[in-house]
């Protein structure tokens, strides 16, 4: 898959970029707990910006990216997202910490122009019978980031501090953008038209999603699915503090354990990944997801919750990968970056609801109630799947080596 001249090179900006993203979210994540003193509303927040543009934008990026040059696109993303960090240090030194949400928002922003834009690269330059492995090794990537980045982030902050962290960020959002010029020449003519009317070309997009019965399944599915990860996602931090006992800095063990596992299992995948549909492997996922999501939620045993944590990254994979390749595979090249700007925000929206309410919803119930709530969700999105398990209905396009 390396051999692969756009795999290579887009690997290696999201090594950069991944590394950058994590100092920056666990410096975040340290710097306001210490200021707020722990109080789950705030953390909440900070995970709503880090979303919430997903929601909002996904769809516009997505039909942009269907009408911009990839290539430049993504090199131009990268290199505001590092802008936008030199912005946030300028406010942080003149203003309250409040500035961090905006720049985090920003730069969640600018990706939702990029990210559409590698699917589409995919799409045209990688063969159709390898991208479920392509899409297990960018989540192999990302599991070596759950691992590495939360010791890097805790790490530079405790030693350095919260402006060191947003420099180191922004030195490696640049470097990613450069990484990206090496990148062939996107094609003379990569949009659909640029005559096109942009509002129409989003109506073709969402008509095209609303057509295919496989992008129609997968988008409830999300729906279910986001909402779950959304109550469970900021509160990561009071399973550590709550439930086990520990300081706030010890929840890099768990999602150090849980990211191992997720590299391991990522491999797992690319070695199995032509032998098992991704609609069985999206639903395999869902399902050990919801019962360690559950038991994570009642566990008081160190040991235990480390044990569920390794369980829930090993599924991981099966989850994301699932979901990507679905969606490439059952798109056509013109139309990924708008049909991932479509169903996106079903997933995003949902989460972000779900993010909305968890703080709350801890304080009124329980973390186990939570933790329970989402388990059960998580079982749900996987029943909706079922339709699709016996559907072979893929898009064919031509790609080639390059």
């Amino acid at each position: 898959m390396l051999r692969n001249r756009y795999v290579r090179t887009v690997m290696l900006s999201r090594v950069l970029q991944q590394l950058g993203i994590w100092i920056r979210n666990f410096a975040i994540l340290l710097y306001v707990t210490d200021l707020t003193h722990n109080d789950s509303r705030y953390v909440s927040l900070i995970s709503v910006v880090e979303y919430a543009p997903i929601l909002i934008f996904s769809i516009i990026g997505g039909t942009f990216a269907d009408r911009w040059r990839p290539k430049l696109t993504m090199v131009w993303c990268d290199l505001l997202s590092a802008i936008s960090v030199g912005l946030v240090l300028t406010g942080l030194s003149q203003s309250s910490w409040y500035v961090l949400l905006v720049g985090t928002f920003v730069s969640a922003c600018i990706s939702q122009f990029s990210q559409p834009s590698a699917m589409k690269l995919y799409k045209n330059h990688v063969p159709s019978e390898m991208l479920q492995s392509v899409m297990a090794m960018s989540q192999s990537l990302v599991a070596v980031f759950m691992v590495l980045g939360p010791i890097a982030g805790t790490f530079i902050y405790q030693q350095y501090g919260i402006v060191t962290s947003l420099v180191l960020t922004g030195i490696l959002f640049g470097g990613s953008s450069l990484v990206l010029t090496l990148l062939p020449r996107d094609l003379e003519h990569s949009s659909s038209g640029a005559a096109s009317n942009f509002n129409e070309e989003m109506k073709a997009g969402l008509r095209y999603m609303w057509s295919n019965r496989s992008l129609r399944i997968l988008s409830w599915t999300f729906a279910v699915v986001g909402l779950a990860a959304g109550l469970t996602q900021p509160l990561a931090l009071f399973i550590v503090t709550e439930k086990l006992g520990q300081n706030k800095e010890f929840l890099q063990w768990p999602l150090m354990a849980n990211g191992a596992a997720m590299l391991v299992g990522g491999g797992l995948v690319m070695t199995f990944a032509k032998k098992v549909r991704p609609q069985k492997l999206l639903a395999a996922g869902l399902v050990v997801s919801a019962l360690t999501s559950a038991l994570i939620g009642s566990s008081t045993i160190i040991a235990f919750t480390m044990v569920l944590m390794v369980i829930n990254g090993l599924f991981y994979p099966c989850i994301q990968i699932g979901i990507q390749t679905l969606i490439i595979k059952n798109t056509e090249a013109s139309f990924i970056g708008r049909v991932g700007g479509a169903i996106t925000p079903v997933f995003m929206g949902m989460m972000v609801v779900g993010m909305i309410v968890s703080g709350y919803f801890k304080e009124t119930t329980s973390l186990f109630t939570v933790y329970m709530t989402s388990g059960i969700l998580l079982v749900l999105g996987a029943m909706i799947l079922i339709p699709l398990w016996h559907n072979k209905r893929q898009v064919n396009v031509q790609v080639g080596m390059k």
